[in-house]
């Protein structure tokens, strides 16, 4: 079936390609073999990623569903990053968030914690990218859950980051975006945070400032 792939792709026959390897995937699954049932729609994504990028992100989170279905989450880490990277391409980065908080949830289940923190914080770094605030606050009180995070320099560096945002302090922004932290995280996404801030925070400390003033009238009953 692989080898008909490999035939399929040198023809341009690009649907056959990916039916080629889905069924060579489904003949390792019924044999039991989780990790070459995956390397398979891992072949076929590669193959696909220039032509039908689409497509290839589609067999990539199959072959990633295979490896967590089979409890085998540690071997899936450079899928999770390949799935990321493709969705950065598209510029579908609201995707590529969501993709590396489920990458954050599976190195939760294998205890790599390091991991987890990188995936957390590249996900918060991706919604301020495309300058959504509320979605970057809403994303790292989530990951808050998880204490650990809190006392990390991952989450240090989220925390200050936001932090920075809520008082239109630019520089602050961009001395983090340097920072030891997001120099770790996967180059895919320091390209990203390196051009941070990607629009105007200016507002945002009036903002932050009205609705302090907004909660003090509220607790005001004389």
């Amino acid at each position: 079936m692989e080898s008909a792939a490999a035939l399929a792709k040198e023809l341009g026959k690009w649907n056959e390609v990916a039916d080629f390897y889905r069924r060579a995937s489904e003949l390792y699954t019924v044999c039991g073999r989780a990790q070459p049932a995956s390397d398979a729609l891992a072949k076929g994504a590669r193959a696909l990623e220039d032509p039908v990028p689409e497509e290839a992100i589609q067999l990539y989170i199959e072959a990633c569903t295979i490896l967590e279905d089979d409890g085998k989450e540690q071997m899936a880490f450079d899928l999770y990053r390949d799935v990321t990277s493709a969705y950065i391409k598209l510029q579908k980065y609201t995707d590529a968030a969501a993709f590396l908080l489920r990458w954050g949830l599976a190195a939760d289940k294998c205890n790599a914690t390091h991991s987890q923190f990188k995936a957390y914080l590249s996900a918060i770094l991706i919604y301020l990218y495309i300058h959504d605030i509320k979605q970057a606050e809403k994303c790292y009180n989530d990951c808050s859950q998880v204490d650990a995070f809190l006392g990390n320099d991952h989450g240090r560096c989220a925390s200050k980051l936001l932090s920075a945002y809520t008082e239109g302090d630019i520089e602050e922004i961009r001395r983090l975006a340097q920072s030891s932290a997001v120099s770790h995280l996967d180059h895919m996404v320091i390209r990203l945070a390196r051009k941070l801030p990607t629009g105007d925070v200016s507002g945002l400390k009036t903002n932050a400032y009205k609705e302090q003033e907004e909660e003090l009238d509220e607790d005001d009953l004389t």
